[in-house]
This record gives structure tokens, sequence and C-alpha cells, in this order.
């Protein structure tokens, strides 16, 4: 069919999607609310992969790099007042860029396991559930930013909202002087974290294969075991006694 004439070409805007490596490591993500114990067991895990001679990088997001950290400090620090949702959002993602290209990547190609405290799922849950902007716009620019980097594994630990925001909420209380007071996002209330919630409970149920619900009421030791065993079926680890 022929163009007639004096109409302007269609324009197509092209689709950036940054190119992602392939690696040889694994990456493997820890998400939940604050307070559930996300950064205990990421611990104790590498205590135990290292045990067994593999090479483990723990990170966290935001931050990770020293241009992350700084727009940690930004996005989690209680001085910080009138940031709008979709500026939070794209200081998470421009974290993340950063975590990804200085960090991440290199460490997958170098064959490490990388266990990474909050990823993109946070995103999604947090100022996509939390903050009420959906998850449209959140796997954009993962795809866009991110390269649409996935994690091979995510353990997503699930816990009672008021116990998590209150635990949360007294560690932060308890920091030392002289140090960023992390208690921004702790000082919403309970309608917005039962959103983060539902929100980490729908993408599980969207990514099966990926995330892998863990129930993170019980004592610590029990919550461990069960991420261990998660863990070593999906690397084809041997068992330890």
């Amino acid at each position: 069919m022929r163009r007639e004439r004096g109409l302007p070409k269609p324009v197509t805007k092209p689709v950036i999607i940054l190119p992602v490596a392939t690696h040889r490591g694994h990456f493997i993500t820890f998400e939940g609310l604050d307070g559930c114990g996300k950064s205990t067991q990421m611990e104790k895990l590498a205590n135990v992969l290292r045990a067994q001679g593999l090479s483990v990088l723990v990170t966290r997001e935001p931050g990770g790099t020293e241009t992350g950290e700084k727009i940690r400090k930004l996005l989690l620090d209680t001085a910080t007042s009138g940031l709008s949702p979709m500026a939070e959002l794209a200081l998470m993602f421009a974290s993340r860029a950063q975590h990804i290209k200085e960090l991440i990547c290199p460490a997958l190609a170098d064959g490490k396991i990388v266990l990474c405290d909050r990823f993109t799922d946070s995103t999604e849950a947090y100022q996509g559930g939390g903050r009420k902007l959906g998850s449209a716009p959140v796997l954009a620019l993962h795809r866009i930013l991110c390269g649409n980097l996935q994690p091979e594994l995510t353990i997503l630990m699930d816990s009672d909202v008021a116990h998590s925001v209150e635990r949360a909420r007294r560690r932060n209380r308890t920091r030392g002087k002289g140090e960023s007071h992390e208690g921004r996002f702790e000082q919403e209330n309970r309608a917005f974290f039962g959103r983060v919630r539902n929100a980490y409970l729908a993408l599980a149920a969207r990514d099966k294969q990926r995330v892998v619900l863990v129930d993170a009421r019980g004592a610590v030791a029990d919550t461990h075991k069960k991420i261990v065993e998660i863990v070593r079926r999906k690397l084809k680890l041997a068992k330890t006694a």
C-alpha cells in the first residue's frame, strides 16, 4: 500500500535495552519487609556456602557501591523529606544500574555466588505497591536500565507486618551516634506496609519458578535450615553434615 504524498513517515521510537553479559556465577536475592531478618539469614547462608569452598559476594540495595551508598543515605535517611514517589523510583534504579555494572555483573562473570539484600522485587513492592505506582513503570525501567537481569533464585521472607516494622524501628532507634538514621520508610503507616506485603505475594504467585516464599515467623535457626535446603537444591550442592 503506497503512502500518500505529504504525509509524514511514521516514527518508531527505539526501545533501549542494555545487554547483560552471560555469566558463570549464581545470583540469589533476599526480599521481604524491613525487620523480617533478611540480613541475618543472608549472612548465615554466606557462611555455609563459604564453608563449602565457594566464592561468595554479599551486597545490598540501595547501595553496594560508593555511588549507591550515597543514594542510599538520601533515600533512607529520615531527614529526607518531600521526595516524590517518581523521584524515589528513579533514585532506586540509579543505584541499581551502577550496582549491576560495577559489582554484580563482574562478580557473576568471575563465577561468584552473589547474595543481594533486595533487588527490583523490592522496588515493585515498595514503590509499585506501597507508593501505588504500579508494576508497569518498575518493570519498564528494569528492562531499560538493568538489561532485564534477573536473579535465578529469590528468597521471599514472609512475616507479620506489625512485628517486622516494630523490629525495624527498634533497630534504627539503637543505631550509634554519627550513623545515618535509616528510618524513613519505617515512618510509613501499617496500610503502606500491607500494600507492600500484598505486592510481594502477588509477584511470588506470578513467578513461582524463581521466587520461593519462606515463612520467617519462626526461630532464626529453623528459617536458616529452610533457606539452606532451598539453595542447596537450586544450586545442586552436596548435603553437609
